[in-house]
């Protein structure tokens, strides 16, 4: 009968494609890892992995197990979390976008009520974190809605909004119009990277306003974007980031757009069983009460 210990060895070598990646993660050799996968599919009775001299490739008998074996562990590691799951380390990826803004409040609301709890950050885009996250890389992650659907092993929640709005530069180095629509017909405009999340919500706001913009740069970062603005280099539809006061920034003018309701939903993306509930409960619990508490009473 394979033992947790196994299970989790299996997962690993799924997640990093070799023996020599897996064995590193969780201090085993590749030999001794070697052993533990052959012993594993001795007891399924199948083959689970396409070897090579350097890579180990789930075959689609692995595939089918790995969503069994995935289960087995978090449900596992949720029996034996209780309070001590608020200790330790949680592995998180974050827009950081959303670092900037709200999130980041909430990991420290956290850190004081728990201070034996962890996390580690991981900085990217939305789109390469859900698979991230689906393969056990990463406990959660906060990204924007997806646009299209996940994989049923995922889950997303919402957890705060941010409306799409127009920035453009106080000392513009070009000739600035005073109409919203007319600056991004003859503005440079500065696009988010429009293969990402959010730069399909940016293309969903130029085809509900139904203007054509002047193409600057392609940029797959905010903070870039709002720093290239600033020094009068273009003209951007970017979310109004939660928690930052733009309307106090001197080198920024904020115009919201009329003509769209779009906005930028950002949420937790988590598997639906998995071994930290009560973390990712916590921070859905934080914007919860935060959404709450700006309510009008």
């Amino acid at each position: 009968m394979p033992t947790i210990r196994v299970m989790r060895t299996f997962l690993a070598v799924a997640q990093s494609g070799s023996f020599v990646a897996a064995g590193a993660r969780v201090g085993l050799t590749p030999a001794a890892v070697g052993l533990q996968i052959r012993a594993l599919e001795e007891d399924l009775g199948q083959t689970l992995f396409d070897r090579s001299a350097r890579a180990a490739v789930l075959n689609t008998a692995g595939r089918s197990a790995s969503v069994a074996i995935e289960s087995l562990v978090n449900r596992y590691d949720a029996l034996c979390g209780g309070k001590d799951e608020m200790a330790g380390t949680v592995a998180v990826g974050a827009l950081v976008s959303a670092l900037m803004g709200a999130f980041s409040g909430a990991l420290l609301t956290l850190k004081r009520e728990f201070p034996a709890l962890e996390v580690k950050l991981f900085a990217g885009l939305s789109s390469d974190f859900a698979l991230r996250v689906q393969q056990g890389e990463l406990d959660a992650a906060i990204t924007t809605r997806p646009p299209r659907g996940l994989s049923a092993s995922l889950r997303w929640s919402p957890l705060y909004a941010e409306d799409m709005v127009l920035i453009v530069p106080h000392a513009p180095q070009f000739p600035l119009a005073n109409d919203a629509l007319e600056i991004l017909r003859t503005a440079p405009f500065l696009r988010f990277d429009s293969s990402t999340w959010t730069g399909d919500l940016v293309q969903e706001v130029l085809r509900r306003l139904n203007v054509r913009v002047n193409e600057g740069l392609e940029v797959n970062s905010v903070e870039t974007i709002v720093a290239l603005v600033r020094q009068g280099y273009g003209v951007s539809i970017v979310p109004k980031l939660d928690n930052v006061e733009w309307t106090r920034d001197s080198g920024l003018q904020v115009i919201s757009v009329p003509g769209h309701n779009v906005v930028r939903q950002v949420g937790l993306l988590e598997r639906r069983v998995h071994g930290r509930t009560h973390f990712t409960g916590a921070i859905k619990a934080h914007f919860a009460a935060r959404m709450h508490a700006r309510e009008p009473h």
